[in-house]
C-alpha cells in the first residue's frame, strides 16, 4: 500500500496573543513573528497514512510544497514513519491559487507509484477546502473527500466515511488508485520518537523547482492562476451593539423606535 501525503507549513496562530498584520505588498501577512506548524489536518493526514503502512506494507512519501523552513514538518513526518520526501520550491510559486497549488503538487506525483493520495481536507491558514479535490481531477483518479474512516476491502477497493453535516456519515466504496482528503479527528496523531527523529535526519529530501517539476512560467504563480489575489484589508469597526434589556413589551418598544430614528421601518 503506497501513500503518497501531502503536508503544508503553516503560521501557528493557537496563541491567544498572536497578532496578524497585513504586510508592506497588501498581498499578503507579516509572518516574521510566526512560528510555523504542520497544517492540523495534514497532521491527521501523515498519521492515517502511517497506520495503513504499518497494517498493509508499503511506503509513505511525504510531499511539500515550501522554502526550506517547511523541512522541519517535512522531517516530522518522516520521524513518524514515512520513508521518503519531496519539496517543491520556487520563487515563481508565489500567490499560486488553487489551480496552480494543484498543477505544482501533480508534476511531482503524477510518477510516483501510489495507490493512495491523501491531502488534509482544508488548510487552516486559506481555509479554501478544495486543492485534494482539484488535484484528483488532474490525477484522473477518483476521490472522498471530509473523510473520517478508512478501511481497505482488498488490493483495488477501500471503503471509506465521509463527514457530512449534522453529525451523518455516508460510507462508501472507492477503487484504488484514489485521493482522500482527511477531515480532523479520524485518529490520534503521534508523537514522534527520538529514534524515529534521529533517522529522519538523515533522510533525504528531493528538491524540486520549476525547471525540475517540469512546469512553465506560465503554469505557477498568478500567470497559472484563476483567482489572483489583489488585496488584504482588515475589516471595519462599526457601531458597537446595543443590548436590550427589560421584558418583551419594553424590549420590543424600544426596538421599534430604534428601526423608526434609523429610517428602517
Amino acid at each position: 500500500m503506497n501513500i503518497v501525503v501531502c503536508v503544508k507549513q503553516v503560521p501557528d496562530t493557537s496563541d491567544p496573543d498572536t497578532e496578524v498584520h497585513i504586510d508592506s505588498t497588501g498581498r499578503g501577512v507579516d509572518e516574521s513573528k510566526f512560528s510555523f506548524v504542520i497544517n492540523d489536518a495534514d497532521n491527521y493526514a501523515v498519521e492515517e497514512a502511517i497506520r495503513l503502512k504499518e497494517k498493509h506494507g508499503g511506503e509513505v512519501t511525504v510531499v511539500n510544497i515550501g522554502p526550506e523552513g517547511a523541512n522541519q514538518v517535512i522531517r516530522m513526518a518522516l520521524a513518524k514513519g514515512g520513508n521518503s520526501a519531496i519539496r517543491l520550491f520556487d520563487e515563481k510559486f508565489a500567490f499560486s491559487d488553487i489551480v496552480a497549488t494543484a498543477r505544482i503538487l501533480h508534476s511531482a506525483i503524477k510518477d510516483l507509484s501510489y495507490d493512495i493520495v491523501m491531502t488534509g481536507c482544508m488548510a487552516s491558514d486559506d481555509g479554501f477546502a478544495a486543492v485534494g479535490v482539484t488535484l484528483a481531477q488532474m490525477l484522473g483518479i477518483p476521490h472522498a473527500a471530509m473523510v473520517k474512516h478508512v478501511e481497505v476491502i482488498d488490493e483495488k477497493k477501500l471503503k471509506v466515511g465521509r463527514e457530512l453535516e449534522g453529525g451523518l456519515m455516508e460510507m462508501l466504496e472507492i477503487e484504488i488508485p484514489c485521493l482522500l482528503t482527511i477531515q480532523t479527528g479520524i485518529n490520534e496523531p503521534r508523537y514522534a520518537s527520538f529514534k524515529g527523529i534521529r533517522e529522519a535526519s538523515k533522510k533525504e529530501i528531493k528538491l524540486m523547482d520549476l525547471s525540475a517539476a517540469g512546469l512553465g512560467d506560465d503554469m505557477v504563480g498568478e500567470a497559472g492562476s484563476v483567482a489572483v489575489m489583489k488585496q488584504y484589508s482588515v475589516p471595519e469597526v462599526g457601531e458597537l451593539a446595543e443590548m436590550l434589556e427589560g421584558d418583551a413589551g419594553e424590549t420590543s418598544t424600544k426596538l421599534a423606535q430604534i428601526l423608526k430614528e434609523k429610517g428602517l421601518v
